[in-house]
This record gives structure tokens, sequence and C-alpha cells, in this order.
């Protein structure tokens, strides 16, 4: 949302990604209900999203140096809330352990619990984010990232707009850092570095292969691309690579991805 339609380089993700594991792992060892803490740590994302959007259209601060702010605060405030570096919920009961989600499972499906699950909440997120795009509001914060003249003659404040769209994203961060925690079973304060390189990754592959299939929404293309990267990513560590050359693949991957980007931008206007 922000690199594609605000054209935001919103760094702050970095942040709000362990901020939904943090409150999630506190939440979980204090007893909550587990489907509760994913709603939690969306909401606590997009307060956190707010205020980058607030540094950044109230005080002036460039849309780069407010991201890196809010994420250098974010990582003090992710530790003040585990109240250390890592934070094991193993024993703790998390959505894919959850009765109530389990026990509608078929048993025939029940090896597949915990893709189903992610399945399951992935398409739901989608269609709300889907049916929010079609409101006006939804229709504003399109335009503010091509036009945001156009925002400003329909008399709307479009710093605004700018503060809802990051709210958004970074609401759905956190609930991604929320599940990855449950699924991984303790929260690492670093388990966020990296995260917006792989979401721009996922957004360019998706975007990049969907572009000429105009049936194909944004969204689905996205979602999409994020498995293509993920699969990469699995397929070079299967070639023999340590998983501590992670950082390295998602690098020379997302390298390649810009590259190529290019090099078919370049062609089109050659052509043209």
């Amino acid at each position: 949302m922000t690199y594609k339609i605000l054209d935001f380089p919103d760094l702050s993700v970095d942040g709000t990604f362990p901020l939904g594991g943090a409150i999630t792992a506190v939440l979980i060892i204090a007893g909550v209900n587990p489907l509760l803490t994913l709603l939690i740590s969306f909401i606590v994302g997009g307060f956190a999203g707010m205020i980058t959007g607030i540094i950044h259209v109230k005080f002036k601060v460039r849309d780069l140096l407010s991201g890196i702010i809010m994420m250098t605060a974010l990582y003090s405030i992710n530790l003040r809330i585990a109240g250390k570096t890592n934070l094991p919920i193993f024993s703790k009961e998390t959505i894919f352990e959850n009765t109530f989600l389990t026990n509608t499972i078929p048993t025939g499906l029940q090896p597949f619990t915990d893709t189903i699950i992610l399945l399951i909440i992935v398409v739901i997120m989608k269609l709300l984010l889907d049916l929010y795009l079609k409101t006006r509001s939804g229709y504003l914060l399109r335009s503010v990232g091509d036009n945001d003249t156009l925002v400003t003659s329909l008399a709307k404040d479009k710093g605004t707009v700018k503060i809802i769209g990051l709210a958004i994203a970074n609401a759905f961060v956190a609930l991604a850092g929320s599940i990855y925690t449950q699924k991984s079973g303790f929260f690492e304060n670093s388990l966020g570095t990296g995260t917006i390189v792989i979401g721009l990754a996922s957004v360019i592959i998706g975007t990049n292969l969907f572009k000429r299939f105009s049936a194909v929404k944004a969204t689905t293309a996205v979602i999409i691309g994020s498995v293509i990267y993920k699969a990469c990513v699995s397929f070079a560590l299967s070639l023999g690579l340590a998983a501590s050359d992670l950082k390295l693949i998602t690098s020379i991957l997302f390298l390649l991805i810009l590259i190529l980007g290019y090099d078919r931008k370049r062609k089109v206007k050659t052509n043209a």
C-alpha cells in the first residue's frame, strides 16, 4: 500500500512487524485468546503507522526519515513491551492449536491445518481491503499517490489521507508479525529486519507478472508475488545455502527483480 499506492518508502514496517509479535507474545502468556491478539496487534500497528504519518505530515519530516525515526523508536518500544529480546510461547495455545479453528477443518485436511488457517486469514483480509479500496476513502487513498492535486481539488486534506493509508498498511504488517510469532512459537526483536525488502519484492513480482491481466486485482497479484518470492528463497536454500545466507539471498533476489523491471520499462519506452 505505501509503495504502490502512496508512493511512500515506509521503513517503519521493520518496527511494526516485531511490534505485532511482541504484543502477541505478551498477551498469549497472560492468557488472552490468540484470536483476540490478532485484532489487538492490528489496531496497535495501525496506531504506529498513524504516528509515522503524523511525523511526516504535521511536522514536515521527509517520508524516508519519518519511517526511520519510527522504526528506531519501535525497537526500544518492542523491548519494553516484551521485557527481553527473545520471548518463547511454545507451551501456549496459538491460533494454530486453537480448538475452535482446528475443529472446523475436516479430518482429511488436518495435516494441512496450518496452511488452511493462514489461507483463511489471508483471504479475509484481502476481501476487507478490496472492499475498503472501493469506498470513497479508498478512492481518495489511491488518488493521493498518483495525483494529490486532485485530492486537494475535492476539498480533502491529502495529509490526512496519507496518515490513514500509513495506518492501514502498518496495521496489516503488525497482524503479519502476530501470525508469524504464533507460527514460530517465539518473539524475537530482530525478526522485522528486512520486512520492507520482502514486501517490496512481493509487490514488484506480483504486479509485474499480472501487469497485462486487468482481471487480476492488485491485492491478488501481491499475494501470489509473495508466495513466488518465498518459493524462490526456499529453492535457494534447498541448493545447499545456509540459513545464515537468507539476507544475502533476499538482497540478490530483490536486486534481480529491480534490474529485470527496469529493463522491461526501458524496452517499452524504446519500442514506443
